[in-house]
């Protein structure tokens, strides 16, 4: 009895961590439907910076065009081709 018991809340565990982890994997990925929804993306794009006024001009510039911003506050460029994708003049990123 106690065996079945702890085997059930194995799979339930299980199947809630699967679950999770497909929502917070899918965070980022997903298009957004407006320029609208950019700023608060931005914000936390550009919470950890000291540069928060051009970090947030080129994020919501980014996003705009791109509608999506990668997830967390650094890195994971490879999640929005658009947003990795667009450059400077000078080839160096143009989307924080």
């Amino acid at each position: 009895m106690a065996t079945s018991r702890i085997s059930l809340f194995l799979v339930v565990s299980l199947l809630l961590l699967i679950t999770f982890s497909n929502i917070a994997e899918g965070y980022g990925r997903v298009k957004l439907r407006s320029s609208s929804e950019c700023r608060p993306r931005c914000m936390y794009r550009c919470s950890a910076t000291s540069h928060k006024k051009p970090c947030m001009f080129f994020c919501i510039k980014c996003c705009s065009k791109c509608l999506c911003v990668p997830p967390g506050t650094y890195g994971n460029k490879q999640v929005c081709p658009c947003y990795n994708n667009w450059k400077t003049k000078e080839g160096g990123p143009k989307c924080p």
